[in-house]
């Protein structure tokens, strides 16, 4: 198992709250950590993924809390929305009797949606939430992993660290980051893949929405791998799928909450607000499935077609997302795109700090590759050093306070 850097995280939490819930999408590894953790620190193991335990969580939650009492992890918690409330009574009672619940639970389960209105409802303030992903690259690679930011020293130092040639940054893009792949280097990514589209879309898929059709689902998936990094248009979406908008709303939905892909919001500010874009950007949450459905197997056939660029910047900003979400880090994720075409992939707003970033495919830029940076020059915030993250070996400079970095500085 390759060390995931999430678990700091848990361990934390488990310290401090009383009720851990880990969430992510299918296959990221979220039973094999929490094996790992119930063997580690002594809390029992549940899963509620099929037979008779599922069936005793729903239709008696108190009962099957007395069979698994606390410390437990209980794995696929989606199925029981109704253990919630009992455990809230559960942690609640503890914390009167001892003063002190910290570490009873840990709840691990996809569909966050489902889960946050399952806290929301019954234990806000109760419980830390630790979102998991698939592999990060600082994972595959064998790395500490902290967030990003740019600091050209400590970004050049970690680029040199490990050098990827173009053809790694290609294969790691194609093949994903799903855990199992990394695990077993034999398997064919588009066996797993094949696997993976077809229980999503029959297990998760088919419990959150009634699904009448099927291979429109998958073609929807297809179309919107296609897209990935680009803006969201609901209408030319509908069109090439023959469904309604409202549709293709409700599917997309479903995609975000079972964290297949994610959305990044415009960024805005009093001063700008009228000439942005408005619509979200879409990025899959794996470049591997994207390229998969988009019928992309081989680095190769990436690297010369027309999605290289869009799957670099898909894969980049999932990389620097990790880097957060990985630590617990909180920070404000947004692009730019303005009525003048100027457009910036990906601003980070930290400590009342933008750091401006663009995502590229190609080996060699210059200061003319970056103007849309000045879009920003009176923006609200200062606006710190700033980059183009792109395929290189080596970090230069463009200009005063902006570098071009190699994907392994990330």
């Amino acid at each position: 198992m390759i060390p995931r850097t999430v678990l700091t995280s848990i361990e934390e939490s488990i310290r401090f709250k009383p009720v851990t819930l880990v969430t992510g999408a299918r296959q990221v590894g979220k039973t094999t950590l929490c094996r790992l953790i119930a063997e580690k620190h002594g809390f029992g193991y549940v899963s509620l993924a099929t037979g008779s335990e599922r069936a005793m969580a729903v239709r008696d939650p108190e009962m099957f809390l007395r069979l698994h009492p606390a410390p437990v992890i209980i794995d696929e918690i989606q199925y029981a929305p109704g253990l919630f409330e009992a455990i809230q009574g559960i942690v609640d009672a503890r914390k009167l009797e001892t003063g002190q619940n910290a570490g009873m639970y840990i709840l691990a389960g996809s569909q966050i949606h489902r889960l946050m209105e399952g806290v929301t409802q019954s234990m806000a303030g109760r419980v830390g939430i630790i979102e998991m992903s698939p592999l990060s690259m600082s994972e595959v690679l064998g790395r500490d992993e902290k967030p990003f930011v740019v600091d050209f020293e400590s970004n050049i130092r970690r680029a040199m660290e490990h050098v990827l040639s173009v053809d790694d940054v290609y294969g790691m893009i194609v093949r994903g980051m799903y855990p199992e792949l990394h695990d077993q280097p034999g398997l064919k990514a588009s066996k797993f893949y094949s696997d993976y589209v077809d229980t999503y879309i029959e297990r998760d898929v088919s419990e959150l929405i009634a699904l009448k059709d099927k291979l429109k689902f998958r073609q929807f998936m297809e179309y919107l791998a296609s897209v990935t990094g680009q803006e969201l248009v609901y209408d030319s979406i509908a069109g090439a799928i023959g469904v309604s908008v409202h549709t293709i709303q409700s599917w997309l939905g479903v995609l975000v909450a079972g964290e297949i892909v994610r959305l990044l919001q415009p960024y805005f500010e009093r001063s700008n607000v009228k000439r942005i874009v408005k619509r979200p950007k879409i990025y899959f949450c794996d470049t591997g499935l994207a390229c998969y459905l988009a019928k992309v197997f081989d680095a190769q056939t990436l690297r010369v077609g027309y999605l290289g660029g869009h799957m670099v910047e898909t894969f980049v900003v999932n990389e620097i997302m990790k880097t957060y979400s990985n630590n617990t880090e909180e920070a404000g994720f947004y692009y730019y795109r303005d009525s003048q075409r100027y457009e910036i992939d990906l601003l980070i707003l930290r400590d009342g700090r933008l750091s401006l970033i663009e995502c590229k495919a190609g080996m060699t830029y210059d200061s003319s590759d970056v103007k849309a940076f000045s879009r920003l020059e009176n923006s609200d915030y200062e606006v710190g050093p700033s980059c183009i993250i792109c395929l290189t070996d080596r970090a230069y400079p463009l200009k005063p306070g902006v570098y071009a970095l190699p994907v392994s500085s990330i």
